[in-house]
């Protein structure tokens, strides 16, 4: 890729990763709110934000403030609404505002997305790690600058 294309992209990767900084704010949960975007062929075909399964309540916390086991992290929603479209995430880009867990990163693999680009480090570094040894392309872009 020359010069002039890397430029391209990386401006595309900062509004991607802004865009699903954005569409972080529709979760409910209190502790940390992650968005998604699953882009390809410079199109959005989904998108994901970590919550409550369709027709539970929008809490994600239990009373002690632990996030309860049945939340749904932001990519495993994006790669799920995908698997009920008539899209398919076969070599397309992640774009998600916290590195993947493990659990997600194995989504990520099956579904076929080729590279993830994420703006906040996780404090657990297997999902990245088990990510680059699937031969996916990982770029971290520091978390962007809302009012550039």
């Amino acid at each position: 890729m020359d010069e002039s294309a890397k430029a391209k992209q990386e401006a595309l990767d900062l509004r991607y990763i802004r865009m699903a900084s954005i569409w972080a704010e529709n979760s409910y949960c209190k502790r940390r709110q992650v968005g998604a975007l699953i882009v390809k062929d410079k199109m959005i075909i989904s998108d994901g934000y970590n919550g409550t399964p369709s027709g539970f309540e929008n809490v994600c916390e239990d009373e002690n403030n632990v996030t309860k086991p049945y939340v749904l992290h932001a990519e495993a929603n994006a790669i799920t609404k995908i698997a009920r479209s008539n899209n398919s995430s076969d070599g397309a880009t992640l774009y998600v505002t916290a590195s993947p867990c493990i659990e997600c990163a194995k989504l990520i693999i099956q579904a076929g997305i080729k590279r993830v680009v994420y703006s906040e480090q996780y404090r657990l570094e297997d999902g990245i790690e088990l990510l680059k040894r699937a031969g996916i392309e990982v770029i971290y872009l520091k978390k962007p600058d809302m009012n550039s």
